[in-house]
């Protein structure tokens, strides 16, 4: 501002006036001031102007690079913020870059609260970072942390793909799990409780996996190897996650197995990715955009209602029935 002002042959606080769009300069001042900042190009600070005050007003959410349906929870998070007041910064956690030095990295960024999403750390850090600064954490639950949850609810939705499957004349239905993912648990259980509530339980087989795909690729080369062997193929498969149920379909088309006729899949989240296939990959929803929306205004309201306790927010997933699921094959 100091040079914005000797170049234009105005003060200091007259300049500042000007870019607080203030009253107190003239017309022709105010023109030839902002003619000399884009001259020069000088940009208000507002980053700087915040924390003399003693806010940021950034949000800062650790993300995983690879992860397909963080991007979608990103795009829902950015409008939401800025709708609010809010800016956004994102540090991403990679196979070299753990969930904690992605955090550290927003918090040493003053970001006023963190969203995670998918954390996959311990309960431990969860409940530590939780007493530390405002924490929403997505897709995943931590009991007793001190932390603002939002999540599907991931039962109901792996009984509507169980129940979708069952109808088309299921039986040999595998679940893929996705390891310690976020939800893992949670569909492990659903599946496993439909099983039985369909009178399948002698047929229920979980594999443990991830969500990656080269966890779809490994499932779909053991299940054909063991067809090698005389074990029969499963006629569906609800894998862990959508990048997983893509790993899978690689795997079996490379085989010659032809989906759904020979065998159905079926994802969850619905992430962007699942569209984009040559046949539409058959998924659980889970509406990225509402759970982006609620978590930024759970952080935003325990920022500015300091008294405020966590709290949690349970959204309904839906089955999307694409090109990947189709009656059992006759036996």
């Amino acid at each position: 501002m100091a040079d914005v002002a000797e170049k234009a042959g105005v003060s200091r606080a007259l300049v500042s006036i000007i870019f607080r769009n203030q009253a107190g300069a003239g017309r022709e001042t105010r023109e030839r001031v902002l003619r000399v900042a884009d001259e020069i190009g000088y940009r208000p600070d507002s980053a700087a102007r915040l924390l003399a005050r003693g806010r940021s007003r950034t949000l800062g959410v650790m993300f995983a690079v690879h992860q397909t349906f963080h991007t979608d929870l990103i795009t829902g998070i950015y409008p939401e913020a800025e709708r609010l007041g809010y800016d956004v910064l994102l540090s991403g956690s990679t196979r070299g870059r753990s969930e904690a030095k992605a955090v550290e990295a927003l918090l040493s960024h003053r970001c006023e609260a963190v969203i995670l999403l998918g954390p996959d750390a311990q309960p431990g850090y969860l409940g530590e970072l939780g007493q530390r600064t405002v924490t929403v954490s997505v897709s995943r639950r931590v009991p007793q942390a001190h932390v603002d949850f939002v999540h599907s609810a991931e039962g109901k939705g792996v009984r509507q793909a169980m129940d979708h499957l069952v109808e088309l004349g299921h039986r040999r239905i595998v679940h893929i799990d996705g390891g310690r993912g976020p939800g893992s648990a949670e569909r492990r259980r659903a599946y496993r409780a439909a099983m039985r509530r369909h009178g399948l339980e002698a047929e229920a087989r979980v594999i443990p996996g991830r969500h990656t795909e080269e966890s779809g690729v490994e499932t779909g080369d053991l299940l054909l190897a063991e067809r090698d062997s005389g074990r029969p193929l499963p006629t569906a498969v609800l894998a862990g996650n959508d990048r997983c149920a893509m790993g899978l379909l690689m795997s079996l088309t490379r085989a010659g197995i032809e989906v759904p006729r020979d065998l159905s899949v079926v994802g969850y989240d619905d992430s962007h990715l699942s569209h984009l296939m040559p046949i539409g990959l058959t998924t659980v929803r889970q509406d990225a955009v509402l759970m982006a929306e609620h978590a930024v205004r759970f952080a935003v309201e325990r920022l500015e209602n300091g008294e405020l306790q966590p709290r949690e927010a349970v959204l309904d997933p839906k089955l999307v029935v694409r090109g990947t699921s189709g009656p059992a094959p006759a036996e």
